[in-house]
């Protein structure tokens, strides 16, 4: 479970960034709070593993909090949402490290989509003390618009977001797996999971094989086919 705090002086804003964070699995909301100052006092108190981090407060504002966050090299990662649209509040946001910048007013997609590749990087560092280049390229860096045209069509009801989650979470396991073991890490539904497995065999990604034990009913096995990556990066 990822533990949230939410920093926003807005009540407003706050609870629609509530709202929105309960509608995602994974994530655990630990507090919210209208300040910087009082943020200190929450990270004292709570593990948080993700902000999300307005920049207009009072008190002590969100790019000053982040800079006193990265000070103390405090152990936690920062996703911005606030109505600075300009290029200085943008530039030191990410130079500061922050993860993600979303702009006010924003869709519920947009807030999804960056809570979802959040945590697919998190899963997949938690999980592993070494990577290799090609899972790294994979898991860090996404399609500009430029390549939006090439990318191929999913499946209804698949999305991009969670596809690169349960591949990300594919990459690490061992070559043998079955849906319960996706399903437990990813954290998405049993037949969510099942879905998208179907999908990767389908494309030829995954190669699937009936197990019969001595007693229960059967399990499907996975595993990776050699020299498919470029079959699915057009699909991430």
């Amino acid at each position: 479970m990822i533990n949230v705090l939410i920093i926003e002086d807005d009540p407003m804003v706050a609870e629609f960034n509530k709202r929105y964070l309960e509608q995602l699995e994974g994530f655990n909301l630990v507090s919210v709070s209208d300040n910087g100052k009082e943020a200190f006092k929450v990270l004292e108190q709570e593990q948080v593993d993700l902000i999300l981090l307005d920049i207009f407060m009072p008190k002590l504002n969100g790019l000053e909090f982040l800079s006193e966050v990265r000070a103390k090299d405090a152990a936690v990662d920062i996703i911005i949402i606030s109505a600075a649209n300009d290029k200085v509040n943008i530039n030191k946001a990410i130079r500061l490290g922050a993860v993600d910048y979303l702009i006010k007013p924003f869709e519920f997609e947009r807030f999804e989509s960056a809570l979802r590749r959040y945590k697919s990087k998190k899963v997949y560092f938690d999980r592993h003390k070494e990577s290799s280049q090609e899972e790294l390229d994979e898991l860090l860096f996404r399609k500009g618009e430029e390549d939006v045209a090439e990318m191929a069509e999913l499946p209804k009801g698949l999305t991009r977001e969670t596809l690169r989650m349960v591949w990300n979470e594919i990459i690490g396991l061992d070559d043998d797996f079955s849906t319960d073991d996706l399903t437990f890490n990813v954290g998405v539904s049993r037949v969510s999971t099942r879905k998208y497995l179907s999908f990767l065999t389908d494309i030829g990604v995954l190669e699937a094989q009936t197990v019969y034990g001595s007693v229960g009913r059967p399990q499907t096995r996975y595993s990776r086919v050699p020299e498919s990556t470029n079959i699915i990066k057009s699909y991430l």
